[in-house]
């Protein structure tokens, strides 16, 4: 288990690494924001590559991880498909292949005459990652590789990530936008329970180095398996008047109900991943989400490491129908190992009827009690 946990940490920087060189990298800088100045066809051709970015980050991820540990694969799932457009106007699958000549080429049947670009991510993707972790090294709880299943999210909040913008300034700590809140979040979950029991959140862009003007990160990690609870972090202390992090997108209502528990204000910001982050690093002290608009690899990251803390991400309209139902016991949490019924493609995967994530039980229960009197919720 320890060494699981140290890979998932390992896949997710080797991750965090694509992500910064795919925004530090000239030629690779230049795809990505082509459509600023670009023609058509680049403008085209940004969707495919931010999408190329992505894919080649989960399909790393997958290859690493199963490589190492054989027994996962097949259950290591992803938000892209891993099927790509060629240069021809056919289909290529993308992955990691046995050399980094042969990554190469098969990105150069993606990317065309992006020779540098195609060489640039090759490098980064053939590269090894080692850890100084000694922390990490020490985490060994029994489970074993064979009862988990993974979910990633290989650029959480992607708009973000190419919008790029670094001057939006924090409100109480939390960023409303930018490029800090797009993440690398890997989740591992039991296939029998759905429980989420490992959790990885990685933060390609937390700091930029004052001297060499290079983006640096930190990641944050968990074990929330039977009675073990290990995390990186420490739990935040509760603020007194509750902190509440919304979408913007969230209704009028939700606002409505919430905005007298938090003294009148309430908290926006950008990305899923992100908004459970300022959960888990006590900015704020609950999420909520009214709507089906999350996934199974938004959430399982985050959900784990809120779990090791105390925490959790409860199924709002569950929790809400229970409450009005008066039955007692703790209010259902998500899970992860469940298709929904009568659902296609992402759906299948989506957190419907939405969530709320939060660190202390009396805030939850708060939460929900405010949210009982919203009507249609």
């Amino acid at each position: 288990m320890g060494g699981l946990l140290q890979a998932l940490v390992g896949v997710s920087e080797k991750a965090a690494e694509l992500a910064r060189l795919c925004r530090r990298e000239e030629p690779l800088f230049q795809l990505l924001v082509a459509e600023k100045t670009g023609p058509d066809r680049n403008r085209r051709f940004l969707q495919d590559f931010k999408t190329l970015a992505d894919v080649l980050i989960q399909e790393v991820i997958k290859h690493d991880l199963g490589k190492e540990f054989p027994e996962l694969q097949g259950h290591i799932h992803g938000e892209e498909s891993n099927e790509f457009r060629d240069v021809q106007g056919g289909t290529v699958a993308v992955r990691v292949c046995a050399t980094r000549e042969d990554t190469v080429a098969l990105l150069l049947s993606v990317l065309g005459p992006e020779q540098a670009a195609a060489e640039l991510l090759a490098d980064a993707v053939h590269r090894d990652v080692v850890l100084g972790d000694v922390t990490l090294a020490g985490a060994e709880p029994g489970v074993s590789p064979r009862d988990l299943a993974v979910w990633i999210d290989p650029i959480d909040s992607t708009n973000e990530y190419i919008g790029g913008r670094e001057d939006v300034p924090p409100v109480d700590g939390i960023a409303p936008a930018g490029l800090c809140s797009a993440l690398v979040l890997v989740g591992a979950f039991d296939r029998l329970s759905g429980r989420p029991v490992l959790g990885v959140i990685n933060e390609p862009f937390f700091r930029r180095d004052p001297e060499t003007r290079r983006w640096q990160g930190r990641y944050h990690w968990d074990v929330a398996h039977g009675d073990t609870r290990l995390c990186s972090l420490s739990p935040p202390d509760p603020h007194p008047v509750p902190r509440v992090v919304l979408s913007r997108a969230e209704g009028a209502a939700v606002r409505g109900a919430l905005g007298p528990l938090c003294g009148g204000r309430l908290h926006f910001a950008a990305g899923a991943g992100y908004k459970m982050l300022c959960v888990i690093l006590g900015l704020a002290d609950a999420y909520v989400l009214s709507e089906g608009t999350t996934f199974a690899w938004d959430a399982c990251a985050p959900h784990a490491i809120l779990r090791a803390l105390g925490g959790g991400v409860v199924a709002l309209e569950g929790a809400l129908r229970a409450r009005r139902e008066g039955r007692a016991g703790d209010p259902p949490e998500l899970v992860y190992n469940r298709p929904a019924e009568g659902a296609g493609g992402a759906e299948r995967w989506a957190n419907r009827g939405g969530l709320v994530a939060y660190l202390h039980p009396q805030h939850l229960e708060a939460v929900l009690g405010a949210l009982a009197t919203v009507p249609g919720l």
